[in-house]
């Protein structure tokens, strides 16, 4: 099925309809309208998938390409959202500057941590990556002068205004426009393109010289050593790359909620949901963690919607049965139906 998809380049076509459908369809506000297709419950919706897309794609940069699995990941998006958060309210930085700061701020603890944890084999670096995510979490909720301890802090609200950007570029008419983008829209936009950018990332990450040695590393590690490959750096050159973008999201989500504290920056489960999407979809895929993602997350809508006391149950039933007759995860069901 998928090759005769890909004779026809049905599957490009496909993914290029769908792209476009996401990016032209929100834009409602032309002069004052509005589109009933994107609401605001289903625009933040969508702003929320994206986030998940790109942290499960980050997730399988190290847990699908390397077979190293990082019960910890969420330590990176708790870094870039209290990174990029502290920056705003206590050096009153802004947005753009302080997002990058904080992606910064994961990626440079992505590498002091993983130069250490990274040499460790199988469930010790799992183990000793969930360490680190509890121990991380007690440092934010006791560093109260910087973090505010578990009172959490506030991030400000902000706004843009596009029609005024596009007059002062000098297009006269922008105003007749009414473009006014706020947090819903502008978050909207900033998630999709870099879920799209992180995918088209890995993409050529897989077909690169880099990609086929972090794949060798998960087929055989002592064998990539023997081939010459330099497996730790190469460990710790995705293990980066991973840590910056969540990062990154991490300090949208900061802004799009206005308010976190360590629980709710620092929860186990975010991980647990990287590892059950990117499997769902895919391990070690390109499409796979985004596939997986937009699964579990609309799955989860329905069961929530329609067996509110027994969701956990019926959601664990059903991931149950995915991994029993799925476990090549939906892209490899595709590429193998038999």
């Amino acid at each position: 099925m998928l090759a005769m998809l890909r004779k026809y380049h049905i599957d490009k076509i496909i993914i290029a309809v769908i792209l476009l459908a996401l990016l032209i369809t929100p834009l409602g506000r032309l002069k004052g309208g509005d589109n009933p297709l994107f609401n605001n419950s289903i625009l933040l919706s969508f702003t929320q998938m994206f986030m998940l897309i790109t942290l499960a794609s980050n997730w399988n940069l190290t847990g699908g390409f390397t077979g190293y699995l990082d019960f910890g990941h969420a330590v990176f998006f708790g870094l870039g959202a209290y990174g990029t958060a502290i920056m705003m309210t206590k050096r009153a930085w802004g947005f753009g500057g302080a997002l990058v700061i904080g992606a910064i701020v994961a990626t440079v603890f992505a590498f002091m941590i993983g130069s250490a944890t990274l040499r460790l084999k199988g469930p010790y670096f799992s183990i000793a990556m969930l360490g680190t995510f509890y121990a991380v979490r007690e440092i934010i909720r006791v560093a109260r002068p910087i973090t505010n301890g578990g009172s959490g802090m506030t991030v400000p609200f902000f706004r843009y205004d596009v029609a005024g950007w596009l007059e002062k570029l000098g297009f006269a008419n922008a105003a007749d426009f009414k473009l006014i983008v706020y947090e819903r829209y502008f978050f909207y936009y900033l998630t999709f393109f870099h879920a799209v950018l992180i995918i088209v990332l890995i993409w050529w990450i897989r077909r690169s010289e880099f990609g086929s040695s972090l794949v060798a590393i998960r087929e055989d590690e002592v064998g990539a050593e023997m081939r010459g490959i330099n497996t730790t750096a190469h460990k710790i050159m995705a293990f980066m790359i991973a840590a910056f973008s969540s990062g990154l999201v991490g300090g949208m989500w900061a802004f799009q909620n206005t308010f976190i504290d360590p629980d709710v920056v620092f929860f186990e489960a975010r991980t647990l949901d990287y590892v059950m999407m990117t499997m769902l979809g895919g391990l070690g895929t390109v499409l796979g963690p985004a596939i997986g993602a937009v699964t579990l997350y609309w799955m989860r809508d329905v069961i929530w919607a329609n067996f509110l006391d027994y969701h956990l149950v019926v959601e664990g039933v059903l991931l149950i049965i995915i991994v029993l007759f799925v476990p090549e995860g939906i892209i490899g069901t595709i590429k193998d139906p038999s």
